[in-house]
């Protein structure tokens, strides 16, 4: 058979092998499963919820984005608002009324527009703009003229804001002043139950005869298995709420005895109002201070230095000394006996061993039995420390800057609170502590080493000598500042120190419950003095 020529043969049809053909199927087949495989990656990838940052809250709000800008309208417009009211400012007290209403009415169209933009919640345009920015622009240029450029801002504002700092001062002053006033004050009602009480135990044989029964339990008063107290006060209501409160919330009144000192001018009216009321079974002493005839100003400096024509001058001259010295520190209050009788608390009571001290100015909720239980662990005094803060430091209370002061005392060390403090009387005689107090009470005549009260006295004779109490055996702060309702609840006793005493008329409202339940407003000498 003849064969055909090169030219006429018929192609020959080449054919891929067949491993060729699956292997590129397979790749095809992965790339599919891949990118199907990332698309359902995107869809299932849960959104991440973001907590709303400060951005976002000021702009969900009359601020928005475009007010944030840099570059925006709305931001222009609220500079020039700002820059404006300081030269309203300077133009009132340039006396120039008229530029200052044109500038204060130009300010409200700008503020309407900024408003309404941020409310629609759409920028503005320059085109809606443009007339209150040119207008306000105007304005400005024109305080410029009038000298109210930036250095004359400044100067102008600094005196402003030194001739309000000098407004404040002078009426923080105003206020401490007429606060102090208000709380040395003796209440109309106060001074009319004294004097009733007085005409009544002078004018009422009765209360003597039952007074001289009573005096036949004169052993309890030296029993020292029995609960000793003592008060230094001449306020007959708050002594009575402080008794009443004892007695009420005792498990054993009948074995409380209360040592209360007075002075020579409330010592009858103490006498017939203890003597007319029982409470619970509760003994209660009455004394003077000025039947103590070693009390004197050979023994106590205070009494002392009241004989010193400057201690005198300072206290009781009226003058004000320039503002130099604060009112507070000023008071005649701190150098009264009633306040100093603290540091000579052996020598009144000659054969107690252990006493709690109590001020006038608290109330009782707890039992307090347990106080006499507590171990002072050889110290004298036990009370509840108050250096939580660091303005209740001894470097708070005491003059650092001296010597004496900075050499003996460490001043960080924890301040701690009169009011309701457990004394050891054995180791007080043992120790001398009131040997320490004339100490310090000598060298602080001219009043260099502390200025205020017998709290600084106080920390430095107990210093190294004072053992913690829980605080809740003891709240302070009723009379000047908040507390807290916990705090309150469980503190056994609540002190009221500070201006704002419950039976002032400047006593804080809400705590005036916690006292006033201890008051029987149903008393007749006490509806006859209007008590309410």
């Amino acid at each position: 058979m003849r064969r055909r020529g090169l030219d006429f043969r018929r192609p020959v049809r080449r054919r891929f092998p067949n491993v060729v053909w699956w292997t590129l199927c397979g790749i095809l087949v992965l790339v599919l499963i891949v990118v199907l495989s990332r698309e359902g990656q995107i869809e299932s990838t849960p959104t991440i919820s973001r907590k709303p940052n400060r951005h976002d809250r000021i702009t969900e709000g009359l601020i928005t984005d475009e007010m944030l800008s840099p570059n925006s309208v709305t931001r222009q417009i609220t500079d020039q608002i700002s820059l404006a009211k300081a030269f309203v400012v300077i133009a009132k007290e340039s006396n120039n009324l008229q530029f200052a209403w044109e500038l204060s009415a130009q300010i409200r169209n700008s503020q309407a527009l900024v408003s309404n933009a941020a409310t629609r919640r759409i920028p503005l345009t320059v085109g809606e703009s443009e007339i209150a920015i040119c207008d306000m622009a105007l304005l400005l240029y024109q305080a410029q003229h009038l000298h109210y450029d930036s250095a004359t801002m400044l100067m102008r504002l600094r005196a402003r804001i030194q001739t309000l700092e000098e407004q404040t001062s002078s009426a923080n002053e105003k206020s401490a002043k007429y606060g102090q006033i208000a709380a040395e004050e003796v209440p109309k009602s106060l001074y009319c139950l004294g004097v009733r009480l007085t005409t009544e135990w002078f004018g009422n044989p009765n209360l003597q005869t039952k007074l001289g029964e009573r005096k036949q339990s004169d052993a309890k008063l030296k029993d020292n298995s029995l609960y000793h107290f003592c008060i230094f006060s001449d306020n007959i209501l708050a002594s009575s709420v402080v008794v009443n409160s004892t007695a009420l919330n005792s498990k054993n009144p009948d074995k409380i005895v209360f040592h209360l000192v007075t002075d020579e001018i409330n010592y009858a009216a103490m006498k017939a109002w203890f003597t007319l009321n029982s409470f619970r079974g509760v003994t209660v002493e009455v004394q003077k201070f000025e039947d103590f005839k070693w009390l004197n100003a050979s023994y106590v400096p205070v009494l002392k230095q009241l004989q010193d024509s400057e201690t005198q001058s300072y206290y009781f001259s009226g003058h004000n000394d320039d503002g130099r010295t604060p009112i507070k520190f000023r008071n005649p209050k701190y150098l009264s006996m009633l306040n100093h009788l603290r540091f000579y608390i052996p020598e009144v009571y000659p054969a107690l061993n252990k006493v709690v001290f109590l001020d006038d100015d608290i109330v009782v909720q707890k039992d307090l039995s347990g106080l006499f239980s507590i171990d002072l662990n050889g110290n004298v005094n036990g009370a509840v420390e108050t250096c939580m803060e660091t303005f209740h430091r001894y470097h708070k209370y005491l003059n650092y800057s001296h010597p004496l002061i900075r050499t003996h005392f460490d001043p960080d060390a924890c301040g701690w609170a009169f009011g309701m403090n457990v004394f050891d009387l054995v180791e007080w005689r043992k120790r001398n502590v009131t040997g320490i107090y004339h100490y310090w009470q000598e060298r602080n005549v001219d009043r260099t080493l502390w200025k205020l009260g017998t709290l600084p006295p106080g920390l430095l004779t107990f210093y190294g000598l004072t053992k913690a109490l829980d605080p809740s055996w003891h709240v302070l702060g009723l009379g000047y500042t908040n507390v807290e309702p916990q705090l309150i609840e469980k503190g056994a006793v609540l002190h009221f120190n500070g201006n704002s005493k419950p039976w002032l008329k400047i006593g804080i409202e809400k705590y005036k419950p916690l006292w006033e339940k201890y008051v029987d407003y149903s008393h007749p000498l006490l509806q006859l003095c209007n008590f309410h």
